[in-house]
C-alpha cells in the first residue's frame, strides 16, 4: 500500500509545489509599510485563510504563530496520505520540540506563563492529541519543575542533560542543541527503517556538524560535544566529526571539511561567530536547493519530504518578513536574509 500512497502524496506535493510563493511575491510583502498592509497582502496569497483569524492589534508574533499552524496542517495532510509514516512522524516532532524550547527558555528567563504562551502554538499538538506534554511544562512554576514534568516522557533523558549543562554553562542555547538532538535522533531511527533519502541524510549531517562547531565555540568538553552526535551520519563520518571535536579551534574544525563533500560550505570569515552564521546559512541554502531538485524525479518519496521542507522555508521567510515590517527594517535587508529561489 505504501507505494500507491506515496504516488498520491507525490502528486499532492507537485500541486503544492506549484502554489509556492515566487521571489516577486516575497518582494511585495517585504515592501509593506506596516503590519496592516502586510496582512492585506498575505490575504491575497495561499496563506489568506491561515491568517484570517488574527485579531488586532497585529503583531509579527501572531502572524508567525498562525503560519506555523498552517505548516502543521500541510505536514499533517501529506503525512496522512504518505505510505511511510515513520519519517513524517519524526519530522512532525519539530513542532512539539519548538514549543518545548520556547517553554523551557521562558522558564529560564523567569517569564510569566501568559508571556510564554504568546510564543507557542499548540495546533500541531492538537492534530495528534499530544497537548499534555507541552501544557504540563508550561504550567510548571520554574525550570526545575518543568524539567521534572518532562523527565518521565520520551525525551526525559536528553532534557535532564540539557538542564544540567545549562546550570553549568549558563548558556540558554544549550536547550536548542539538546532538543534538536531529540529531533534528529528520532529521524535517524526512522531513516533506518525507511526509504531513507538524501534530504534526511543532509539534515542529520547539518545537525551533527553544527553541534560540533557550536560545542567548540561554547567551550564544551570533548565528551560533552561527542554526546550531542546522532548516528548514523551519512555524509559526515564519525572519524571526521572526531577530528573536528579534537581540533584546536573553531577555524581548525572548519578546515577539516576541506576533504569532504561539504568543502564548498566552509566559511571564509575569520570571526568565529560570523563563520558559524555563514556556515549555517550556506548549509540551509544547500538543503533548500536539494529540496527543489527532489522534484526532478516524479513519484519519489523525496518529493514528499521536499515539499514539507520548501513549505517550512516559506513559512520561515514570511515570519522574517512580518518581523522586519514590524521593526521597519528596509526591504532589501530583509530580502538578503531570506532563503528563496533566485529568478
Amino acid at each position: 500500500m505504501g507505494g500507491v500512497n506515496n504516488v498520491y502524496a507525490s502528486v499532492k506535493s507537485y500541486s503544492k509545489r506549484g502554489q509556492l510563493l515566487k521571489k516577486a511575491d516575497f518582494q511585495t510583502l517585504s515592501e509593506s509599510r506596516d503590519l496592516e498592509e502586510l496582512m492585506t497582502r498575505i490575504k491575497n496569497t495561499v496563506y489568506g485563510d491561515s491568517i484570517s483569524e488574527i485579531q488586532k492589534p497585529y503583531t509579527s508574533l501572531k502572524i508567525e504563530n498562525a503560519l506555523r499552524a498552517h505548516l502543521a496542517d500541510v505536514h499533517y495532510s501529506i503525512a496522512k496520505t504518505s505510505g511511510d509514516k515513520s519519517i513524517f512522524n519524526a519530522y512532525y516532532m519539530k513542532f512539539i520540540i519548538s514549543n518545548l524550547k520556547s517553554v523551557l527558555k521562558g522558564k529560564v528567563l523567569g517569564k510569566p506563563q501568559e508571556e510564554i504562551e504568546t510564543h507557542i502554538n499548540l495546533h500541531a499538538e492538537e492534530l495528534i492529541k499530544q497537548r499534555d506534554i507541552v501544557v504540563k511544562a508550561l504550567v510548571s512554576k520554574d525550570l526545575e519543575e518543568a524539567v521534572a514534568s518532562l523527565s518521565s516522557g520520551p525525551f526525559g533523558e536528553e532534557i535532564t542533560k540539557a538542564a544540567t549543562l545549562y546550570n553549568d554553562k549558563k548558556n540558554i542555547q544549550v536547550f536548542d542543541l539538546y532538543f534538536d538532538k531529540i529531533l534528529y535522533q528520532n529521524l535517524s531511527h526512522a531513516m533506518k527503517s525507511s526509504e531513507g533519502g538524501k534530504l534526511i541524510g543532509m539534515d542529520i549531517d547539518f545537525y551533527n556538524l553544527l553541534s560540533v562547531i557550536r560545542g567548540k565555540f561554547w567551550g564544551l568538553a570533548e565528551d560533552q560535544i561527542d554526546d550531542l552526535i546522532v548516528s548514523p551520519t551519512p555524509g559526515a563520518s564519525r572519524e571526521l566529526l572526531g577530528r573536528m571535536i579534537s581540533a584546536g579551534s573553531v577555524r581548525d574544525a572548519f578546515n577539516e571539511l576541506a576533504s569532504t563533500k561539504y568543502r564548498n560550505l566552509a566559511p571564509e570569515s575569520e570571526n568565529e561567530l560570523d563563520a558559524i552564521a555563514e556556515f549555517e546559512r550556506s548549509f540551509e541554502l544547500e538543503i533548500y536547493q536539494s529540496a527543489l531538485r527532489s522534484f526532478s524525479k516524479m513519484f519519489s518519496f523525496e518529493t514528499i519530504i521536499g515539499i514539507t521542507k520548501l513549505t517550512a522555508f516559506e513559512v520561515r521567510n514570511l515570519g522574517a518578513i512580518a518581523y522586519a515590517v514590524e521593526q521597519q527594517i528596509p526591504s532589501e535587508v530583509t530580502m538578503s536574509k531570506l532563503i528563496i529561489e533566485e529568478d
